[in-house]
């Protein structure tokens, strides 16, 4: 039976290769000045504690949820048994389940992931990647009736579902 939900027990890792969804230099300024301005409130907060404790709990911890959320990969990579697989953060699926599969941007993505959005589709969206495909998932064990995944490069993710890269 295969899945195109994440399992806990035991997760492949992604091949090599894939596109990965890193977080934009831009976005790591605002992200660490979140992280100080909690510091600032928790020291506000704990005035008897030294001042830069709660500094050296919020800042690294401010550091691991911005490295967190561009470590997610997407794209086509050879499966635990060599077949072709979509690869999408921890979820997976062989090609030969993707029916139809196409681009949405802009006001399409919004609408896609808006009032068009089916609960039991898989989505890995990142807002700062700018294009996402809609792939249609054929696999009659699979209760996903289609994946929206965000990818800066859509035509060759495409193009490598189809076989033709």
């Amino acid at each position: 039976m295969t899945s195109s939900r994440p399992s806990a027990p035991a997760r492949p890792a992604p091949p090599p290769g894939l596109e990965r969804l890193g977080l934009p230099w831009w976005a790591w300024p605002p992200g660490l000045l979140a992280g100080a301005l909690v510091g600032i409130e928790a020291n506000m907060g704990l005035p008897k504690v030294p001042f830069w404790i709660p500094y050296l709990i919020v800042m690294p911890l401010a550091v691991l949820v911005l490295w967190r959320l561009g470590r997610r990969h997407v794209g086509v990579g050879p499966g635990p048994d060599g077949e072709p697989e979509v690869w999408a953060g921890a979820a997976h699926i062989p090609t030969r389940f993707v029916g139809r599969a196409d681009v949405v941007r802009d006001e399409d993505k919004r609408v896609a992931l808006g009032p068009q959005l089916d609960p039991a589709a898989y989505v890995l969206h990142r807002p700062w990647v700018p294009a996402a495909v809609r792939l249609e998932i054929l696999d009659p064990d699979d209760p996903t009736p289609y994946w929206v995944v965000s990818t800066r490069r859509p035509e060759r993710l495409l193009a490598a579902i189809r076989g033709e890269t």
